[in-house]
């Protein structure tokens, strides 16, 4: 395939499009955040980026908080409007109709309709330029028993129907191609 040089961006896509919840059951916050991801399996971390201008920046500064839910396709629309409205202007759990949960082991919220809500204490904070990186500590998963078989304790997270962002459009995730190992895997 023939290559085009493209101006420097951010184009490793797609994406997981999670709302975050900082703050605590009195005063809490929600906010669309697609800059997110694992940076280690031990001890478990992840990081979101958040620039300093919004609303929930100093929420979770000060309380060196967070919780990430991943989202689903039913909560598009909710995910979608609270990453373009502002907390200073908008109850956004009264907006979006997404339920708040205390959270077990941090104090803000998480969001009950989520398949997976990650509870997170604040590491670090590293000024990167536009956004400012959340290193975390992940402290709790909360997961859907829906998704869990009974019978073998496996976490289905597949079938929650999650939601995907790709350069400014939301997708939900697709078929599954194959199980990690798959292409090296022996034929029976």
């Amino acid at each position: 395939m023939k290559k085009v040089s493209w101006k420097p961006g951010t184009m490793i896509y797609p994406l997981p499009a999670v709302l975050v919840t900082c703050g605590n059951m009195e005063h809490s916050n929600m906010l669309t955040v697609a800059w997110t991801g694992t940076i280690c399996t031990n001890p478990p971390m992840c990081y979101i980026s958040v620039r300093p201008e919004r609303h929930s920046y100093p929420l979770i500064k000060e309380s060196m908080e967070f919780t990430i839910n991943l989202t689903t396709a039913s909560m598009a629309r909710a995910t979608d409007w609270a990453g373009v409205r502002s907390g200073a202007d908008y109850d956004k759990w009264h907006e979006t109709g997404l339920t708040p949960v205390a959270g077990v082991k941090v104090a803000c919220p998480y969001i009950d309709e989520s398949p997976l809500a990650i509870e997170c204490r604040v590491k670090e904070i590293i000024h990167l330029g536009s956004h400012d990186m959340f290193v975390a500590d992940v402290v709790n998963v909360l997961a859907d028993e829906s998704l869990i078989n009974p019978d073998t304790g496996a976490f289905d997270l597949a079938s929650a129907g999650l939601l995907n962002y790709s350069h400014g459009q939301y997708f939900e995730q697709g078929e599954p191609i194959g199980r990690f190992g798959w292409s090296v895997k022996k034929k029976q």
